[in-house]
């Protein structure tokens, strides 16, 4: 299917380590490659890349994953349709507290650790701690309501016994602002992608507590959000584009490209931040406090074990979550509308030329001690998850 006369696609991106795939594709010209030009455009917020998406400024962005979800239920102020054809890899999340927190929780664990189950005990023992003396919830940031910070955090929060709608409080914050806002004293930690966890540690503002990838292990993160009027008007183009990505996305997952990624990375036009703080979630070596450095074995994936794979399941795990903290109860035709926002078989027909393995199913069970507190999630049995997260 030759490509149409449109031959230049608009994408927002925001200035975080996971937009990569993304700038690795314009740095490096495989857009240019399968015949079109990629050009990013870097916003300060999720709002405006959702709100830009809607008026038709952006025809594809960096996303989060739970967005598209979100719009299939109504949840954006502006009606839009967006679907997801391709992930942008998995991970690339920590949990970042203040300095004054870090010092109570310390007094709880043996040793220093990003263990998520016991780090969120710790965590837990301070909040009773301070529920004994009616003192003030900690305060928490994310980045947006229909995130996976959000979800990742509430997940981690109930199952370590701490209330994420009483005990603490959750605010929003665009993620370059949430190293200022722990420094200012307005919040108490934050739940944010690299390298704004590095930057506060560089700037000995915070410590890094626990990673996504101790959450939930190979979890989804960034998606490459696309205008269904796009995908269905231009469906040469969007395959050239998811092409384009995933080349990308192989060559950001080489070992040999990681210092040359964080230089690119580190650009202004791009994260604005030094290489060397955006290096360590490339590397999985993660500084988590000023004077140490642990390593976290997939804290960061663009690529292997089909990071790039939109799992309809994934999608089906976002919509459990959205409704479960809006307490509403199962809806079979709202959830197959969300499941289908994932759009594996795009990503089929766009990659197929290339000669690759394609799972076999678009959809999963996340088991095998995926979550930290050793939960299952069978995306056939979503119905009874919801109903027993609402029962708890």
């Amino acid at each position: 299917m030759a490509l149409s006369s449109l031959t230049n696609i608009h994408a927002g991106f925001l200035p975080l380590t996971d937009a990569a795939i993304l700038i690795a594709c314009k740095e490096l010209a495989y857009d240019k490659k399968n015949g079109f030009t990629l050009n990013l455009v870097k916003e300060s917020s999720w709002a405006n890349i959702r709100d830009r998406m809607a008026i038709g400024h952006f025809q594809i962005a960096h996303m989060l994953a739970p967005m598209p979800v979100a719009a299939s239920l109504g949840l954006s102020p502006l009606p839009q349709s967006i679907i997801a054809p391709m992930a942008l890899g998995v991970g690339g999340n920590a949990i970042t507290i203040s300095r004054a927190l870090a010092e109570k929780i310390h007094i709880h664990l043996s040793a220093p650790t990003i263990n998520a189950k016991e780090t969120g005990l710790a965590l837990y023992k301070v909040v009773a701690e301070n529920r004994k003396r009616n003192g003030t919830p900690l305060s928490f940031g994310v980045v947006h309501p229909y995130s996976s910070h959000n979800f990742d955090l509430r997940y981690w929060l109930n199952a370590s016994g701490i209330n994420p709608e009483t005990d603490i409080q959750i605010v929003v914050v665009p993620p370059t602002l949430l190293p200022a806002a722990l420094e200012a004293g307005h919040i108490d930690g934050y739940c944010v992608g690299e390298p704004w966890n590095s930057v506060a540690v560089e700037g000995e503002i915070g410590e890094i507590l626990t990673v996504k990838n101790e959450i939930w292990k190979h979890s989804p993160e960034k998606v490459l959000g696309v205008s269904q009027s796009f995908a269905s008007e231009e469906p040469a183009l969007l395959s050239a584009a998811l092409r384009s990505f995933y080349e990308a996305a192989r060559w950001c997952q080489n070992p040999e490209n990681i210092e040359e990624l964080a230089i690119i990375l580190a650009q202004e036009k791009y994260i604005g931040q030094a290489a060397s703080v955006i290096f360590p979630a490339l590397s999985g070596q993660l500084k988590i406090k000023s004077d140490q450095t642990m390593q976290s074995a997939g804290f960061l994936d663009a690529f292997t074990n089909h990071a790039t794979y939109p799992w309809q399941s994934h999608a089906l795990w976002f919509y459990t979550q959205i409704e479960r903290w809006r307490g509403q109860t199962w809806d079979p035709v709202k959830a197959k509308a969300a499941q289908q926002t994932f759009r594996p078989d795009l990503y089929k027909d766009a990659l197929q030329e290339l000669d690759i393995s394609f799972p076999e199913s678009s959809i999963k069970i996340e088991g095998d001690n995926q979550f930290f507190d050793q939960r299952v999630f069978d995306p056939g049995k979503a119905d009874q998850y919801l109903e027993q997260d609402l029962a708890n």
